[in-house]
């Protein structure tokens, strides 16, 4: 009878191990509470109409049809019984062999939660259409409003966190504001919104070369983007951020602030914790052996953004997805090796670099030995994220979606969804409300008033 091997994540970690095992002997079953696998490094393109969810978004059923050993269970996973070798569904059990937790991370709001309802974060396809609906109500509530300072308010908009996501969603929203909504109001002028990219430490892109950094930051400014550092959020309200400094609080006055700021770890990596003894960090990744997998159980695996492993340099890998894609690699590669009773050395990390976009033809790179910044950094940018792509369909749609959005400075997908949000209600008239058709509003009379 063939081992089964229960793979918990359709991420980046949970494919290619899924992939990985595509000829081995064994009975995969992927277990994720979604139905499809979501390109992460781009959401932020869908939060800012350069892309429609679909391109970046594949059903894990197509990715996984033509390999005859795989079987997809879409389902949440709960807990396990490690006794009896069995992960615990809310509607039922899966028994396993072999167990690769795959199950990535979540938004950290480093312990102020309630923050989450005005900043919001960006993981999933749901996420993102809801930033996009606030942007845009933004500037339509901002039309409506004959007030100034209201107006000053629903156009500025205050990114918190400095990392490769609030770097690239503060210049996709400028590049919205400068070009792409240009002329498209008759009250507003969105050439007027301010954008206020807020980061705690002392520079953008902490974890790439000073000097990338810089040119992160000075290119950011160029597209109009106040960039803010050394400054700690100490309140979000539905209304502003507050900020402090060395040299005091500030209040900011905004209706749309945006978080980016950090993630935490899946729960399912305290439930795994419990169950084994293992330990886990502060961010809630569970600690692993050289071979990735949990301290007492070598049939056991985490990988990706839910493992904390710090054997290679004495710190823990960055929850990136070039990590997530060799971690699954190899606990692929190692549970078909150990069938046959061959030797697995321990994991080791291959560092390829990291890209960061700013905007249109600019984007920073750091590639080891090799430091980019500008249009040559970009070019870089555009193919990797597209030859990582899991599906050639989305590839071919992506690429044409940029080559349009590129030649017309346009954003196709720039649609309010969310047709029960009220939009701008502090600034509608009573006994009206506002709906949406792609994207336009429409005013009617609420039957109910």
């Amino acid at each position: 009878m063939k081992e089964r091997v229960v793979i918990i994540g359709g991420g980046f970690g949970g494919l290619y191990a899924a992939k990985r095992l595509k000829n081995a002997p064994v009975e995969v079953i992927l277990i994720d509470r979604r139905n499809h696998h979501l390109f992460q490094p781009l959401l932020y393109q869908v939060a800012t109409g350069a892309l429609s969810a679909a391109d970046i978004a594949t059903p894990l059923r197509r990715l996984l049809k033509n390999q005859r050993n795989a079987h997809v269970l879409l389902g949440e996973v709960m807990d396990f019984d490690v006794t009896n070798r069995r992960v615990l569904l809310h509607d039922g059990t899966v028994s396993y062999d072999k167990l690769i937790v795959a199950a990535g991370s979540g938004k950290n709001y480093f312990g102020n939660d309630q923050w989450a309802a005005q900043a919001p974060g960006l993981k999933t396809v749901e996420d993102a259409t809801e930033i996009r609906r606030r942007i845009l109500t933004a500037f339509e509530a901002a039309e409506r409003t004959t007030d100034p300072e209201k107006v000053r308010a629903w156009l500025t908009f205050v990114i918190i966190g400095g990392g490769p996501t609030g770097v690239e969603m503060a210049g996709a929203l400028a590049e919205i504001a400068h070009e792409t909504l240009r002329n498209a109001f008759h009250s507003i002028n969105p050439s007027d919104t301010r954008i206020i990219l807020v980061q705690s430490g002392d520079r953008l892109l902490p974890t790439y070369p000073p000097e990338l950094s810089a040119s992160a930051a000075a290119a950011l400014e160029r597209l109009g983007v106040e960039v803010r550092t050394s400054l700690r959020v100490t309140d979000v309200q539905e209304r502003g951020v507050t900020v402090s400094s060395r040299d005091g609080q500030e209040y900011i006055s905004s209706r749309t602030v945006l978080w980016t700021a950090g993630v935490q770890a899946s729960p399912l990596g305290k439930a795994l914790a419990e169950a084994t003894g293992a330990a886990v960090d502060r961010s809630g990744r569970v600690i692993v052996e050289p071979d990735l997998s949990v301290p007492g159980y070598p049939d056991i695996f985490v990988i990706g953004d839910l493992a904390h492993f710090a054997h290679q340099t004495g710190e823990p890998l960055p929850g990136v997805a070039q990590v997530a894609i060799q971690q699954g690699r190899f606990v692929g590669s190692l549970i078909e090796r150990r069938l046959t009773n061959q030797p697995v050395p321990p994991f080791r990390y291959r560092d390829r670099g990291n890209l960061a976009t700013i905007g249109r033809g600019v984007a920073v790179a750091d590639l080891n030995r090799v430091r980019l910044a500008g249009w040559s950094a970009w070019v870089i940018w555009l193919f990797i994220h597209l030859m990582y792509q899991m599906d050639v369909e989305n590839r071919v749609l992506v690429f044409i979606q940029w080559f349009w959005n590129y030649v017309t400075r346009g954003r196709s997908a720039l649609l309010i969804t969310d047709r029960d949000q009220p939009a701008a209600s502090s600034s509608m008239q009573p006994g009206l409300r506002l709906i949406t058709s792609t994207g336009t509003f429409l005013r009617v009379r609420d039957p109910k008033a």
